[in-house]
């Protein structure tokens, strides 16, 4: 069978690159794609596209943390059990309202939790340890016990001086990221704007979703499966359908693709049959071909080209394939044009929570879920690792990297993971 498939690689000229290289190759084509302002409520999840900077303190005055009296701390050092000190209530300081009067010698103010620490004060005392009178039309609180200055009081750039970076650019807004936005006043947001990704899928073979089953027919769930990625990787996916197994069809496709969307994916016809057109297509002299093959399992026959300065990845019809190969080549040129720090998938370490078997002369990257047990990592292989294979693609937070010098690895075994989105499932 490797007789068969040197001779196909003959052939068709493929020459296998490591992963590493077939990354970097793609990744050099993807550039920033430019800025635009959204609303604050809208840009959950879009790309910082300029640093921010707090334009002044915060919180930008002396905040109580408590409702209580504020005071100067000097005023209670003569306390004695059974001896107050009583102090002249001259404001009452609402959350949001300017003290009316500054504090001096002998006084205090009601205050009420978030509210501005008036003038004069230095330490806030909680209620409950109060006591409180009136005489002579006038209200007086008690305190029993020292206190000390500064208590119950956040002092003015407690969390961040003014012009300290808060946000840096390239980070992916989340509800804290607009909590802070929102405090620092960013009605509207500079972003990056987002690629548009157009996604084909080819084949003859290939029903929409929603007509019914027919022999020797397949309904085509690689689009929707790319459509959902683009969009988990910040892009706008742009499904343009089905293409039959026909080059003349496929080139004008893809060429009105190339033209009106920032990057292209297609799943499928990249093999060595008779009918892997996207095979045949990336091949013509009208593009630079920058790989058609990659020392991986699954997805080997990866497929990268470059026509008028645009990047066309042509992925596996194989479902796991196709997922793997997103992962690995779409994400990380998705990120960079974003304006993301860090485009590949995370690596950790883990222990591999079942024997696996499979001998490779390729790296394989093995579909897998992770478990946290006793405060450990353990990853556990999908039981049906095939390409061809889609439901394991479900139940997948991670990929196993098994390199082909590894003969079998053993239950306990410490593997390379590399960790897809999202947070790790709970296990039935």
């Amino acid at each position: 069978m490797d007789r068969h498939r040197d001779k196909a690689d003959q052939k068709f000229q493929r020459k296998a690159l490591q992963v590493q290289e077939a990354q970097a190759r793609v990744m050099q084509y993807a550039k920033p794609l430019g800025t635009e302002e959204v609303p604050l409520s809208q840009c959950c999840g879009r790309v910082l596209a300029e640093p921010l900077r707090a334009p002044h303190p915060f919180p930008a005055f002396n905040r109580s943390g408590m409702d209580g009296y504020a005071l100067r701390a000097a005023d209670t050092l003569s306390c004695h059990a059974g001896e107050p000190v009583w102090l002249e209530v001259i404001d009452n300081i609402p959350c949001g309202a300017v003290a009316s009067a500054e504090i001096t010698e002998g006084t205090a103010a009601r205050i009420m939790t978030g509210a501005q620490v008036p003038k004069g004060a230095d330490t806030v005392v909680m209620i409950e340890i109060t006591e409180s009178r009136e005489s002579d039309g006038k209200s007086y609180v008690g305190l029993r016990k020292p206190q000390q200055a500064g208590s119950n009081i956040t002092p003015v750039g407690f969390e961040l001086q003014e012009s300290e970076l808060v946000l840096p650019a390239g980070r992916t807004i989340a509800a804290g990221d607009i909590a802070v936005l929102a405090a620092f006043g960013s009605p509207v947001v500079k972003v990056q704007r987002r690629p548009k990704v157009a996604v084909f899928a080819t084949g003859t073979e290939l029903l929409e979703v929603d007509e019914p089953l027919q022999p020797g027919k397949i309904r085509n769930s690689n689009s929707p499966m790319l459509e959902a990625l683009v969009r988990e990787a910040g892009g706008e996916a742009v499904i343009l359908g089905a293409i039959a197994d026909d080059l003349e069809l496929a080139r004008s496709r893809v060429q009105m693709a190339l033209e009106n969307y920032d990057l292209v994916i297609t799943t499928g016809g990249v093999s060595v049959g008779d009918y892997d057109i996207m095979g045949d297509l990336v091949r013509e002299k009208s593009g630079e071909m920058l790989f058609n093959k990659v020392t991986m399992r699954p997805g080997s026959v990866t497929t990268a080209a470059v026509r008028g300065g645009k990047l066309l990845l042509a992925l596996s019809g194989n479902p796991g394939a196709s997922f793997v190969g997103f992962h690995l080549f779409a994400r990380p040129v998705i990120s960079l044009m974003l304006g993301t720090e860090r485009p590949l998938l995370p690596e950790m370490s883990a222990f591999i929570g079942t024997d696996y078997n499979r001998v490779n002369n390729f790296t394989r990257f093995v579909r897998a879920r992770l478990e946290i047990r006793d405060g450990m990592l353990h990853a556990y292989p999908a039981v049906i690792d095939e390409s061809s294979v889609m439901v394991t693609i479900k139940d997948s937070d991670c990929l196993i990297v098994v390199p082909p010098e590894a003969r079998g690895l053993k239950a306990g075994d410490k593997v390379k993971v590399l960790k897809l989105p999202g947070e790790l499932r709970r296990q039935e």
